[in-house]
């Protein structure tokens, strides 16, 4: 059976409790034995079939006991109050990993480690990013904060610039890597931590993987 042809293209704000780097980017344990999770995507440009995603975001709140790769993981996806009810339908289905390649996205692949998703929150979200500067505002309403500043050297002070390049990543390329502090107000899944993991991203996604041409 054929797939909804879908795409979405735009920003992509990650923040974890892991140290700076994310040791999960290379396959290896997390920091601190578990992982928790902030994530917020703006998508500039988007299609699900016929139903314009354009200008709408969404993301969610993640909680791992261990490495996510074994399980037992609770998620609480939210979506833009703005989107309408097909919009509401298609962010939800791209996040639940559906009208997806197995493994070929960090939905569908995320999707298989949850024993838990919780129902979905419409909320307002705001989502304001410079690549360039590794910096961001990210706000769910009554939800979720994170502020996102450049590393920086411990000696002198000054930003430090790291990249995270995946050739064959299932969420993105290139990545800038960050410092993420972030807050979480009457969540189901509380969050927490000042200087973590923060990645910005520009993500192009379809449901047979990140498309690596960069073709319009």
């Amino acid at each position: 059976m054929a797939r909804v042809d879908w795409r979405i293209q735009g920003i992509d704000v990650t923040n974890c409790n892991c140290g700076w780097g994310c040791p999960c980017q290379f396959m290896s344990p997390p920091t601190r034995g578990n992982c928790h999770a902030g994530v917020v995507i703006r998508v500039d440009r988007g299609h699900f079939g016929k139903t314009p995603l354009d200008g709408l975001a969404f993301g969610g709140l993640f909680a791992w006991p261990q490495a996510i790769h074994k399980g037992d993981g609770h998620a609480q996806p939210v979506v833009d109050i703005r989107a309408n009810a097909a919009q509401r339908e298609a962010l939800l289905k791209i996040m639940s990993g559906e009208e997806t390649e197995p493994g070929a996205t960090i939905f569908n692949v995320f999707a298989g480690t949850y024993s838990k998703v919780h129902d979905p929150l419409f909320r307002a979200i705001r989502v304001e990013a410079d690549l360039d500067a590794r910096t961001a505002q990210v706000e769910i309403d009554g939800l979720f904060e994170a502020r996102v500043t450049p590393i920086r050297n411990p000696v002198t002070g000054e930003a430090v610039r790291a990249q995270i390049v995946l050739p064959a990543g299932f969420e993105y390329e290139t990545a800038e890597a960050a410092s993420g502090h972030v807050r979480t107000r009457e969540a189901t899944i509380p969050l927490s931590w000042d200087s973590g993991h923060a990645h910005l991203a520009r993500i192009d996604m379809t449901g047979a993987g990140v498309v690596r041409n960069r073709a319009a």
